[in-house]
């Protein structure tokens, strides 16, 4: 079927709290939500740029998708076999991988949702199964950080990840381990703000509390091969991997145990599932609206089985520090499991109210 119309709506959901990081912090998450429509079917898309962490600016993404993107969607016919070709000739106009990324989870959707059939289906899953993951814990004081856990945990959580490179950072992680007690699992987030020799420091510091894993301690690859030759908590690289190119650099500079990946920051589920043929992978949310969620959960049933992998929970809970929801049907969280939607293509139903609401 032919693809009639591209829209691009920006939209932003405030949190219910700052989201406080290393790289500074968010009132609110500012979304490109992208719809194509051909007929009376529709695909969702979404682009989640974070320029607060060296990301490209959403105003840019969005000219993007319009400039690059919009003349060589419209009219074209939709269909498994055309996706690849049609982001080729996308990037081959200038988007970039957040714009792909938007275009390639519409597409699917659209196909997927003409076909009748789930995502999940025809990326090589039979079936759905729900998708363990992590607690995300805002930076702040650490008796208010050891509440927030608590609070989590008595969801079903059993896997928080704190935010470090901030204030009390080695205070927050003592006093989460003190409320959780031993069985929880522990990771940190530095976002890259740590130098080498402090996160060499802080990471032979924490070692006795128990840490499961720490995302990018330090900037660049080079940096992470260096902390991990020097410390026993093992190494997830996050923003110094954004495509498969980066995964063979950080292999061969055995910078890292495993790879963060976001579906949005690599540029879709294809790009995605490149990088996890390279190097062992869970995935993480780019702070992604129920779009960009749904689309991970998918991915999650398909990708490789490995030993580091395994038992990994994900970090695609991130829609719970919302304060509001642009969906009336998405993924929805129960006893720490990311359970799909039902329904063909993504399973996600905008609700046009809150949409209207939320948009900027």
């Amino acid at each position: 079927m032919r693809i009639d119309r591209l829209e691009v709506v920006p939209f932003a959901i405030p949190f219910r709290a700052p989201y406080v990081t290393a790289r500074g912090r968010l009132e609110r998450r500012e979304l490109l939500l992208l719809r194509l429509r051909a007929g009376d079917a529709e695909g969702l898309g979404e682009a989640a740029p974070l320029a607060l962490r060296g990301g490209t600016p959403l105003a840019q993404v969005r000219d993007e998708i319009e400039r690059s993107c919009r003349p060589r969607i419209e009219g074209a016919e939709s269909g498994m076999e055309a996706v690849a070709p049609l982001l080729a000739a996308c990037a081959g106009a200038g988007a970039g991988a957040q714009a792909l990324a938007a275009i390639e989870l519409a597409l699917l959707d659209l196909t997927t949702r003409l076909a009748g059939r789930p995502l999940h289906q025809l990326l090589g899953a039979r079936r759905a199964r729900p998708v363990p993951c992590n607690a995300t814990l805002v930076a702040g004081r650490p008796e208010a950080v050891a509440a927030d856990a608590v609070r989590w945990h008595e969801r079903g959580f059993r896997t928080f990840k704190l935010k470090v490179g901030v204030e009390d950072e080695e205070q927050q992680v003592h006093a989460v381990r003190e409320a959780l007690g031993p069985d929880a699992r522990m990771r940190l987030d530095a976002n890259g703000a740590w130098s080498r020799v402090r996160a060499i420091a802080m990471l032979k510091a924490l070692e006795p509390v128990g840490i499961e894993l720490v995302e990018q301690p330090s900037p660049t690859l080079e940096d992470l091969a260096a902390v991990r030759r020097r410390v026993a908590i093992p190494i997830a690289a996050d923003e110094s991997v954004a495509s498969a190119d980066d995964a063979r650099r950080a292999v061969a500079a055995e910078a890292c145990d495993v790879v963060t990946v976001k579906v949005a920051k690599v540029g879709g589920i294809a790009a995605a599932r490149e990088v996890a043929q390279l190097v062992p992978v869970y995935l993480s949310s780019a702070l992604d609206g129920p779009v960009g969620i749904a689309a991970a959960a998918h991915l999650a049933q398909v990708l490789p089985p490995s030993s580091f992998e395994t038992g990994l929970a994900h970090g695609l809970a991130t829609t719970e520090l919302f304060a509001d929801r642009v969906a009336e049907r998405e993924c929805e969280l129960d006893d720490g499991l990311l359970a799909l939607p039902p329904g063909p293509g993504l399973g996600v139903e905008i609700d046009e109210r809150a949409l209207g609401r939320l948009r900027l």
